[in-house]
């Protein structure tokens, strides 16, 4: 999946496929209302896709490979007898972009003998030092591997400095600085500090350039041959376009790269490079950045992005997230207190908290089938993630007892609470609205209806035990855990996103589901079960 969100309030959600992916999605939507199609009808779409690719910054001979792979299936049989042509050509595309993007994920290789050596390399600004920091945290906390992260960059100022900062900042080790040494002495001392203290990953962090020189694959080479490493990740800027595939190549031809990291993937590019990386190079994209901050890393899977630009949601990745990102005490606890009908505003503020982990209403709204097609509708409710923050700062302008007591609030404590958050009144009641809404729907929930009653019923509040591939196929056939359909548009047929798979302590995302949510027209309550 490639979730995309700016961590700055004043920089909007972004994806870096939405132009294509508005494209496309207007391509297909004319195909999908005809009845029969035409050869000619097939060969017209073709050309604006192809346009669309050429303007997306894909490189020309994979949009030619593509657009001639597409043609031969969608002019074929195949589609001729199928009951609704037009759906079988989305997925004619929709298997094409998943082969060219590379058909299967494919995270860092850690199976060799420890210490497994990662070298990092890549030009000078292209997140290098960042990426390397974030790839140790995630194994780490995620994989539980004791890492050690060395600068190999002796010429940058302050580079061994930066490493050593973002390893404290996520407590990760660093090999202590030793002035004077080159490289290739660091590397050496590197693996052999890893083996003495039982490391089971080192990260070598290179030294780069403003752009690719003799000195610069001299020194690559050399490093490489000093520490045997297991796996060589470029670290490239997605924003580069096509310089991206060519510096891929280059690094190949005289490196020898096993994969490729891309950085700023939550920018406003074209998203070429990451559509042609693959193809061109033969060289999986393993990871993406998605953003700032240390755990905006993800692995890339071509399956997920293809959904995406297809404008089919990303369930798997959504559920992957929230299990990441949420509290499974905090979780459990939550459960536990809305199993026996209570939910009160420190709840709801703990709601609003962990929307913000799964990285605001936008990332998780893009990730859910149909979701694309409603943009501007969403934009027009005011959907924002500065909503969030304004209604966090309201609860917390309340004293502890008026959270837990919400029926105490009358006029003169809503006047000082508006004065204290910074809002009108009349946002205050809208806020206290929503929470009654949403304490009903708890209760009903609580005692056994609906899928929050049955997950918590299964688990005992704790965090749903779902297996990613296992998901994958239900999404595959339009089915998630517990007989529901994947819904169609946008989601009603979920409870919230507390549905499949979320954690209990994640009910919902209030007016999505159940009670309509004050200030968002149009998007009514869920369907009935």
């Amino acid at each position: 999946m490639v979730r995309v969100v700016s961590r700055n309030d004043d920089v909007k959600d972004s994806w870096m496929f939405e132009s294509l992916s508005d494209r496309l999605s207007g391509i297909f939507d004319k195909l999908t209302g005809r009845g029969a199609l035409s050869e000619n009808d097939v060969n017209e779409a073709l050309r604006e896709i192809r346009r669309a690719l050429i303007e997306a910054d894909v490189a020309l001979p994979i949009v030619r490979s593509f657009t001639d792979k597409v043609r031969n299936r969608a002019v074929g049989a195949e589609v001729v007898k199928s009951v609704t042509p037009g759906q079988m050509v989305v997925k004619i595309v929709h298997d094409q972009l998943i082969e060219m993007l590379g058909s299967e994920g494919q995270p860092i290789d850690l199976n060799a003998p420890a210490p497994v050596a990662i070298m990092m390399v890549g030009l000078q600004g292209s997140g290098k030092t960042t990426t390397t920091a974030k790839i140790a945290r995630r194994m780490t906390q995620r994989d539980k591997r004791k890492v050690l992260m060395a600068s190999l960059d002796t010429r940058r100022p302050a580079a061994q400095e930066q490493l050593k900062v973002l390893g404290e900042q996520n407590t990760v080790d660093t090999l202590p600085i030793i002035e004077g040494q080159g490289p290739v002495e660091i590397a050496k001392r590197a693996m052999s500090a890893a083996k003495l203290g039982g490391y089971d990953v080192v990260l070598l962090d290179t030294a780069g350039r403003i752009h690719i020189d003799e000195p610069l694959m001299v020194e690559m080479a050399e490093v490489k041959a000093a520490a045997n490493p297991h796996e060589i990740i470029l670290v490239a800027d997605s924003l580069t376009g096509q310089d991206a595939v060519n510096l891929a190549n280059n690094f190949d031809e005289r490196v020898g790269i096993t994969g490729i990291a891309l950085t700023r993937m939550d920018g406003d590019g074209r998203g070429g490079a990451a559509l042609s990386m693959q193809a061109v190079t033969g060289k999986p994209v393993k990871l993406i950045g998605t953003g700032e901050k240390s755990d905006a890393l993800e692995d890339f899977h071509p399956k997920r992005i293809a959904d995406r630009i297809l404008g089919m949601g990303d369930i798997v990745s959504l559920v992957e997230k929230a299990s990441e990102a949420i509290d499974a005490e905090q979780a459990a606890k939550m459960a536990k207190k809305m199993q026996k009908g209570h939910f009160d505003l420190e709840d709801l503020a703990e709601q609003l908290k962990q929307m913000e982990k799964l990285g605001g209403m936008s990332g998780m709204m893009g990730m859910l089938p149909g979701v694309g097609k409603m943009k501007k509708q969403i934009a027009a409710s005011g959907l924002d993630d500065k909503m969030f923050k304004r209604q966090i700062a309201i609860i917390q302008s309340m004293t502890p007892t008026e959270r837990k007591k919400p029926d105490l609030l009358k006029a003169s404590r809503k006047k000082r609470i508006a004065a204290g958050s910074g809002v009108e009144v009349a946002e205050v009641n809208k806020l206290l609205k929503m929470h009654r809404q949403m304490a009903d729907m708890m209760k009903k929930m609580g005692k056994g209806k609906g899928m929050l009653g049955k997950l918590m019923g299964g688990m005992g509040g704790g965090m749903p035990d779902v297996d990613p591939k296992q998901l994958e196929e239900m999404a595959k056939s339009g089915q998630m855990p517990g007989g529901m359909d994947l819904p169609k548009g946008l989601p009603g047929g979920m409870p919230g996103l507390g549905g499949p798979g979320l954690p209990p302590g994640m009910p919902g995302l209030p007016g999505l589901s159940g009670p309509k949510m004050p200030g968002l027209p149009g998007m009514g309550k869920g369907k009935k079960r």
